[in-house]
């Protein structure tokens, strides 16, 4: 009898037209025995259902793998959030394309800095966007964003 992997790998990307296929080769290349995936956004942990199941079904021992750590939360609270689920279960995290594995000190640390990097990184990104908006505004071709299916604007 086969003895289940330690590894659960988490693929995720934020909307149904991207796809998972690089992630998931690359979690079962990495010894996933398991991988769960979904489509949704990551910017908060609400609504991630697959994410949700493996936060309350990991065992003490096994591993939470992702490819990149920003498939997994956009902010530094979330990641603490989910590090600290794991850690109550006795479970670590671990990234194929970023040396995160909470198992050793270091990658504790680097962890916590990427954090900090995609929170950053995310920022930045709704700045860059007001601005943009800000500018079409002043020249009079802001248009807002219609919400599908409701002929509403955003």
């Amino acid at each position: 009898m086969n003895k289940p992997s330690p590894k659960i790998g988490y693929a995720r990307t934020s909307t149904v037209d991207q796809n998972l296929d690089a992630q998931i080769e690359a979690l079962t290349a990495a010894g996933c025995g398991m991988v769960r995936q979904e489509q949704r956004s990551g910017a908060t942990l609400e609504g991630r259902p697959e994410l949700k199941t493996i936060l309350d079904f990991i065992h003490p021992g096994e591993t939470l793998v992702v490819t990149r750590i920003d498939r997994l939360a956009r902010s530094v609270q979330d990641l603490q959030t989910i590090v600290a689920r794991l850690k109550e279960k006795g479970a670590h995290l671990a990234a194929t394309e970023q040396p995160v594995d909470t198992s050793t000190a270091a990658g504790k640390a680097f962890f916590d800095m990427l954090g900090v990097f995609a929170e950053f990184e995310t920022n930045l990104r709704r700045e860059r966007q007001a601005e943009g908006i800000k500018a079409a505004k002043r020249k009079g071709v802001y248009r807002k964003r219609r919400l599908e299916g409701t002929g509403l604007s955003a």
